[in-house]
């Protein structure tokens, strides 16, 4: 008579979890085969099965003793105390009137459970003075340790769980298998709540050189993980190269694959990897249902597939907001209207270029120097005259009503300027009852203002600065806004939208955050066509897109499109707009052309040629209130943007060099 045969893995397991309770109870071997006796048969829904009372008392009489062989008694310093063999003319125990060796003693030889197995069950049930005598006798497992240190974690004792753990780790690395991954990711957790950034890294690499083979791809994948949080998607993919050659048929090494994929964006690829792990986890008999299925959504939608997969992990603040997204993509657009501006020759007054990090996903130079550049004004008026009749947009009266409503629920108010993020002091997310509302009514996505309010909601919410996060909740509002505006102020039309009008202000925003979007998921050709578009409605330029639009149009070999931009902007103390121009006319021969504006661009911005040049070179202190037009911190971020398209370029660097000496 096999186990298997009559009960299924999950009536085994509540067998196990109530034995044990029980032992704890009452320490007795005696009395707990007779509890097993009476119990056991019911827990394992052998009542109604064709096992006659006798067999069912046999069953759960073998059962019981396994159960109770293994069990480490808190009695008993934490040991097992194993029930001794019958001799075979003794009663059998299972009470059968019968003598052993005619009755129990007949079957196959008894088989063995693991004490490690009984003692996850122990930990869940022992109380915190008993685990302490347990730990002070270094009873507890080593890999089991990672089970009491996650629970002290979750109340907020980090300090207790490096202490516990670390000792673990402290002999040689090579000796600890794979039971042992919890424990160090664990480890690596505590040490992030404590700051111990040091440790944490002095931690990594030691098990990267020494752990064994297990060890070191997890310590491998924890870095990759590391990376990719920071953007480092270079080293994101060495650490990930390092995890597969260390653990070629690990399933959390294929998980990184995809996930190092779907931050980049780099979804066909992802697809077909997906595929690749798919067959050969299916070859290698691999039952990990969960997994295999997230392997065929990823095939199907990787970025998808990502927000599934973190769905539990998630604030639900966010799934329900996802949720809501979705109804809303059914919803038909609205239709705005536009108004004339009263004042069609006001300007807004400029501020400072000033220096913001305000753009996630994005590299610092980017982020610091232009992307939330705080209404930068273009240096003469001419570009923003005869660019079409100045209009503000006008909502449908049903969409004012809803956003008069709105107004009143959300919290905030909108963000300073041209920055993306709200007032250090706002936090939306603090007490979210306009979600509530929101959810209850899809109708509040027929306005840009709301949308607005809901991309900078999103843009503050820390978990949306997961890629397929931000692909999930913040993209399908983003190209809501486009599809509105791109009805009501077509490209064919002959009016513009000034950021000097207040109305307009949430749509030109929605634009740029669009123009991020596309660019953190490598959408370069979509985000030169709402930048142009950005430009067209707002020809005075105050988010600075011109600056992103010419290194774009320079990196796609578009000069004469370069060259026309620059033309738009004439005395532009942008540097990617004064030197853009100078490449330009280089790359289309035009070097006598090219050569009178890089006099013109040095007068106004002299150290940008020093920092092109040169190989390698310092950088210089970053203000983080401001950027020096003409100074080295805008020559080093412009540099850092664009010295890849110079190197390019065969002979410019020198061309540049001699000039400029």
């Amino acid at each position: 008579m096999f186990l298997h045969e009559t009960a299924d893995a999950e009536h085994f397991e509540l067998v196990i979890v109530h034995s044990v309770r029980q032992i704890l109870t009452t320490p007795d071997a005696d009395r707990f085969l007779a509890w097993a006796r009476e119990t056991i048969p019911s827990l394992l829904g052998l009542s109604d099965t064709y096992l006659g009372k006798l067999e069912s008392q046999r069953l759960a009489t073998l059962l019981g003793t396994v159960i109770w062989n293994a069990t480490p008694l808190p009695t008993n310093d934490f040991l097992p105390q194993p029930i001794a063999p019958l001799p075979p003319e003794a009663p059998c125990a299972c009470g059968s009137g019968l003598r052993h060796r005619d009755c129990c003693g007949d079957l196959d030889e008894m088989p063995e459970l693991s004490s490690e197995l009984i003692w996850e069950i122990l930990l869940d049930e022992i109380p915190e003075r008993t685990l302490r005598d347990a730990l002070a006798l270094d009873a507890i497992p080593g890999p089991l340790l990672a089970k009491i240190a996650d629970r002290w974690l979750e109340e907020d004792r980090p300090g207790r769980a490096v202490a516990l753990l670390e000792p673990l780790f402290a002999g040689p690395l090579d000796d600890l298998d794979a039971r042992y991954e919890p424990a160090f990711d664990i480890l690596c957790d505590a040490y992030d709540r404590l700051d111990h950034w040091r440790k944490k890294s002095a931690f990594l690499n030691r098990v990267c050189a020494e752990g064994s083979r297990p060890l070191q791809a997890t310590a491998w994948q924890r870095r990759s993980t590391m990376h990719i949080d920071e953007g480092d998607f270079v080293q994101a993919e060495a650490a990930f190269t390092a995890a597969l050659r260390s653990n070629p048929d690990n399933p959390s090494t294929a998980l990184l694959e995809i996930t190092l994929l779907a931050a980049q964006h780099k979804d066909l690829l992802a697809r077909e990897r997906s595929r690749f792990w798919l067959h050969r986890f299916r070859r290698l008999g691999f039952k990990d249902e969960v997994f295999m299925d997230f392997l065929e959504r990823a095939i199907a939608d990787p970025q998808e597939a990502m927000v599934n997969s973190h769905v539990d992990a998630l604030d639900p603040l966010l799934v329900d907001l996802r949720d809501w997204v979705a109804v809303i993509g059914t919803r038909p657009l609205p239709v705005y209207g536009t108004a004339l501006l009263r004042d069609a020759s006001r300007r807004q007054k400029a501020d400072p270029l000033t220096l913001r990090e305000d753009s996630p996903g994005l590299s610092r130079k980017r982020t610091a120097a232009r992307l939330s550049a705080g209404d930068i004004d273009t240096p003469t008026g001419e570009s923003a005259a005869g660019q079409g009749t100045q209009a503000e947009l006008r909502p449908p009266a049903a969409v004012r009503r809803i956003e008069s409503i709105w107004r009143a629920r959300y919290p905030s108010a909108k963000p300073d300027s041209t920055h993306l993020s709200l007032a250090e002091d706002a936090d939306v997310w603090e007490e979210p009852d306009w979600l509530d509302y929101l959810l209850e009514h899809p109708e509040v996505a027929d306005s840009l203002d709301v949308l607005d309010d809901l991309a900078t909601a999103l843009y503050e919410h820390p978990e949306s600065a997961l890629p397929w996060i931000s692909h999930a909740l913040q993209r399908p509002l983003l190209d809501r806004a486009w599809s509105i505006l791109e009805r009501t102020l077509p490209p064919e039309g002959d009016r513009c939208i000034p950021w000097s009008a207040a109305t307009n202000r949430p749509a030109l925003r929605l634009l740029f955050r669009r123009y991020l979007c596309q660019i953190q998921e490598g959408e370069p050709k979509g985000a030169i066509d709402t930048l142009e578009t950005l430009l067209r409605l707002n020809p005075q330029d105050n988010h600075g897109a011109r600056a992103e639009l010419m290194n774009l149009y320079l990196r796609d070999g578009e000069d004469e499109q370069a060259l026309a931009l620059a033309r738009r902007f004439p005395n532009d103390l942008l540097a990617d707009l004064a030197y853009g121009e100078v490449l330009a006319l280089y790359r289309l021969g035009r070097e006598e052309r090219a050569r009178l504006v890089l006099n013109t661009a040095i007068r106004r911005l002299p150290r940008i040629p020093g920092y092109l040049t040169r190989k390698r070179i310092k950088q210089p202190r970053l203000n983080p209130l401001g950027m020096t037009p003409g100074g080295d911190d805008q020559a080093w971020l412009y540099r850092e943007e664009m010295r890849d398209v110079w190197l390019a370029e065969p002979g410019i660097l020198a061309w540049l060099k001699r000039f400029t000496a």
